[in-house]
């Protein structure tokens, strides 16, 4: 029996595999994300973390396994994929010198909402991000929390199926980082949304996968993940247990995208 689109997983890969030349950069992916759920893709850099995304936002195409997302098949529905889709990026994607508003309606522009519902959608997408009072302003004026609501709600324009987010709390301190957490747990008890983020965060994920060098080295509940190393063990633990010295090497190139993601928060003022 075919399965519709409705009754399918979120996610579902098979053997997914990406080479770029002679680098294997994701490495048969056997991966399902039900509908409704907070999934974590984690792992460090050179993981393949962001080359499985760049394939099922359709940025990159299916070399070999099958993908599909939200029940149609990435390699030959891309454009039905991507209007189901939101997507935040880890680099900041908003322009400074247009307001909170303008920036949403710009997203709304492309990706086609209707221009009857355009300004009711905007005005829903910023009021879900606690962004209608600032939403004259320039976004050079946003704080760095604020801005990553203002790409959420770009994100939101849409109403998305499935949210995908690129360590979208780099940079941000930790009130700003909880707040957004907040927003995004919010969004998803509110509308079933499901939601597949590529960072750490413990209470919000439902499950988690650790991807090393191309690889799914476990999956699980983070709970479950946690007791199977000890009852005191945390999912940084976990994260180094399967992932080993490469973990040194993961702080640095984190430490990089933060220096490099406030750099361009400075830049917006």
């Amino acid at each position: 029996m075919t399965t519709s689109p409705r009754e399918s997983p979120a996610v579902h890969c098979a053997g997914l595999r990406h080479r770029f030349g002679d680098h294997v950069a994701v490495d048969g992916i056997d991966l399902t994300v039900a509908r409704g759920e907070v999934f974590g893709l984690l792992g460090p850099n050179g993981a393949g973390k962001t080359t499985t995304i760049r394939v099922l936002n359709t940025l990159l195409r299916v070399q070999e396994g099958a993908v599909d997302v939200l029940g149609y098949d990435v390699r030959r529905s891309p454009m039905a994929v991507r209007r189901l889709l939101g997507y935040v990026p880890q680099q900041l994607s908003i322009e400074a010198a247009l307001t909170g508003r303008e920036n949403v309606s710009w997203f709304a522009r492309l990706f086609d909402v209707p221009r009857a519902e355009r300004r009711g959608r905007v005005a829903d997408a910023l009021d879900l991000m606690g962004l209608s009072d600032a939403a004259d302003r320039l976004a050079s004026t946003y704080s760095g929390g604020m801005v990553r609501r203002l790409e959420l709600a770009q994100a939101l324009v849409n109403r998305p199926d499935l949210l995908v987010l690129d360590e979208p709390t780099v940079g941000l301190d930790p009130v700003a980082r909880d707040g957004v957490w907040q927003r995004v747990e919010e969004l998803r008890s509110a509308t079933g949304m499901t939601v597949l983020l590529m960072e750490e965060a413990d209470e919000l994920c439902d499950r988690v996968a650790l991807l090393h060098v191309g690889r799914i080295r476990a999956e699980g509940t983070p709970r479950e993940l946690k007791q199977a190393l000890g009852p005191a063990s945390s999912l940084e633990d976990v994260f180094r247990h399967y992932t080993g010295a490469d973990l040194e090497d993961a702080e640095k190139g984190g430490l990089r995208a933060i220096r490099s993601t406030r750099r361009t928060a400075g830049r917006l003022g």
